[in-house]
């Protein structure tokens, strides 16, 4: 007998909108692969790995890289 503990599968998320490789991303969200990398580095914004391949979620990434402004003048 082995005194491993039993294999916990974890549950992963499935994304709900549209994903994209980090080509393609830029040029909808119009900001640099650079700074997609530099997020999902962070963790600011989730990326998805399909075999070898990376892909975003449009809508995911959009709603991480929207900033606030103030109305102040």
């Amino acid at each position: 007998m082995s005194s491993q503990p039993p294999a916990v599968r974890v549950k992963k998320s499935v994304p709900g909108g549209r994903l994209v490789s980090l080509a393609t991303a830029p040029d909808d969200l119009s900001v640099s692969v650079k700074t997609i990398r530099r997020r999902i580095a962070d963790g600011s914004v989730r990326a998805y790995r399909i075999g070898r391949l990376i892909r975003i979620d449009l809508d995911e990434t959009r709603a991480a890289l929207l900033v606030p402004v103030s109305n102040a003048r």
